[in-house]
């Protein structure tokens, strides 16, 4: 069955684990997707990473998936293939499993390194073959360094900066186009000395490097070979979603474009770490992965706004109502049913009655019954269901929650499936409340918070619209009604036709004649 998250992250490294967690600390349902194989696993120990500095690559990986995990998200052994837009958000197929669906992406899937093509070099990456200063230099100062060119500008800047880890470096031009004379002018100030013509293979002696052999036959003697891969944004998964990389502007490779929080220019997508920042370091790709969950978090948090608000409109019902032919079973719900069975029938008020199923099944029973809704479509469909059924109920098309109820008039007030804020809905029940003759009884039946779990439901995820009974009990006074409360299971179907299993929070409760 698909899983559904408010975020999928796309990759597991540094990045993609510190926006995961910081998504999980605001309660984010969040998946990581990830098959464990971080571009540095060959480094012996990450480096420059405040507090963790030495500690083994996939250590690290270990321990940010375990504060996932802490926080309540999950973890996914398997790599994201393809990625595509739905109703709901997105949906993303994995090479392993069954796909995931997400309310937005995070996007941390990295980027691969075009090694140059030196036989010997790709089985020395990480170790004595580097690129990069501040990830390896300190390990590898005072050693005789050789920077082999591929991109003149880079290779330059690289031998600048490694030349103050060591005084032993020389720059080999190899395939890089001609040196400038800026160029020249700068590595002559430090005294390096440049060698032309190809390398053609690295020197290895006793599982070490001990130099380069040139074309012409000569090995200069070396430790550390430096180079520059080409950075090339492992982004397949987006493109799908019309997402391609873009050259970096001194040509070192490709990158995903993307804003300040890291947000694509496709809405809902974002990206982090060196899938958006080619140069990103540990530190930086960390601090890019929280400040995309943040930016991502806030975005969710507009959008449950702007749905809580049209949820309690009725514009938002009658679209609901009016795009099919019935949105519920026809059936009277189940928890009215074992309620109102053995109570002698008398007024009753069916809150929230849609296509009128629970009201009609009352009014066959012989109950005086008023339904009100906010969705003139449904009451059109409720009143065609009454006539089909040939009993008489009365129609009320009203905000419930301003519309004016009578104190004691009902025998039976049933309220099913409030959708509102706690504010608004507490308040509500207390009219309802009210409106309840000495002797009647208050039925509330509502989501359950245990809903939120059930992965394949594609409705919106929306906490602050769920409750359980003891939540809505504190409404009324205990001294003055007998209330009953639990979480029923029911079973029901997800929108695919397969079965599930879904907890109601139901309310009971008797007011006390005296």
């Amino acid at each position: 069955m698909t899983q559904k998250f408010d975020v999928a992250v796309l990759g597991g490294g540094v990045a993609g684990l510190s926006g995961a967690v910081a998504l999980g600390r605001v309660r984010r349902s969040v998946v990581v997707v990830d098959a464990g194989s971080p571009r540095n696993a060959a480094a012996d120990s990450v480096h420059g990473f405040l507090s963790r500095d030495g500690m083994g690559p996939l250590e690290l990986i270990e321990t940010g998936r375990a504060e996932v995990k802490r926080y309540g998200g999950q973890v996914l052994p398997a790599t994201a293939v393809a990625a595509r837009r739905t109703d709901a958000g997105f949906e993303v197929d994995l090479d392993d499993g069954p796909p995931v669906t997400a309310r937005r992406l995070l996007v941390t899937t990295g980027i691969s390194d075009e090694l140059p093509d030196l036989p010997g070099l790709a089985r020395r990456w990480g170790r004595d073959v580097v690129h990069c200063p501040h990830c390896h230099g300190w390990e590898l100062r005072d050693q005789p360094v050789a920077v082999v060119a591929t991109h003149t500008e880079w290779a330059v800047r690289q031998a600048l900066m490694f030349r103050q880890l060591t005084p032993e470096l020389t720059f080999f031009q190899h395939t890089a186009p001609a040196l400038s004379e800026q160029h020249v002018a700068q590595l002559t100030a430090w005294g390096i000395e440049v060698v032309t013509g190809p390398v053609d293979a690295l020197e290895i002696a006793d599982d070490r490097i001990t130099g380069l052999r040139l074309a012409d036959g000569t090995v200069a003697p070396c430790s550390v070979v430096v180079v520059a891969p080409r950075l090339v944004a492992d982004s397949t998964v987006l493109t799908g979603l019309g997402l391609e990389p873009t050259p970096h502007p001194l040509g070192i490779g490709e990158s995903v474009k993307a804003d300040a929080t890291g947000l694509t220019d496709v809405p809902g997508v974002w990206v982090a770490g060196n899938i958006a920042e080619l140069n990103a370091q540990l530190m930086s790709s960390a601090a890019s992965g929280a400040a995309a969950a943040t930016a991502i978090n806030a975005d969710l948090i507009a959008e449950d706004t702007r749905l809580t608000i049209r949820v309690s409109s009725g514009e938002y019902w009658d679209e609901r109502y009016g795009a099919g032919k019935h949105v519920w079973s026809g059936n009277p719900n189940p928890h009215l049913v074992t309620t109102a069975t053995d109570l002698t029938p008398g007024t009753a008020l069916d809150v929230g009655s849609g296509e009128g199923a629970d009201a009609v099944w009352l009014a066959s029973r012989g109950w005086d019954v008023t339904g009100v809704d906010m969705s003139q479509v449904a009451l059109d469909r409720a009143a065609s269901h009454a006539a089909e059924s040939d009993v008489e109920v009365t129609w009320q098309q009203a905000d419930i929650t301003q519309w004016e109820i009578a104190p004691a008039r009902f025998d039976l007030i049933s309220v099913q499936y409030l959708q509102m804020p706690k504010t608004t809905r507490e308040a509500l029940l207390r009219r309802l409340a009210a409106a309840v003759r000495p002797g009647g009884t208050l039925l509330v039946v509502g989501h359950h918070p245990a809903d939120l779990e059930v992965a394949s439901l594609r409705r919106p995820r929306l906490p602050h619209l769920v409750y359980t009974a003891e939540d809505i009990a504190t409404v009324l006074d205990p001294s003055a009604w007998d209330i009953t409360t639990s979480a029923e299971q029911r079973p029901a179907t997800d929108p695919d036709g397969q079965p599930i299993t879904l907890t109601d929070a139901v309310l009971r409760a008797v007011r006390r004649a005296d």
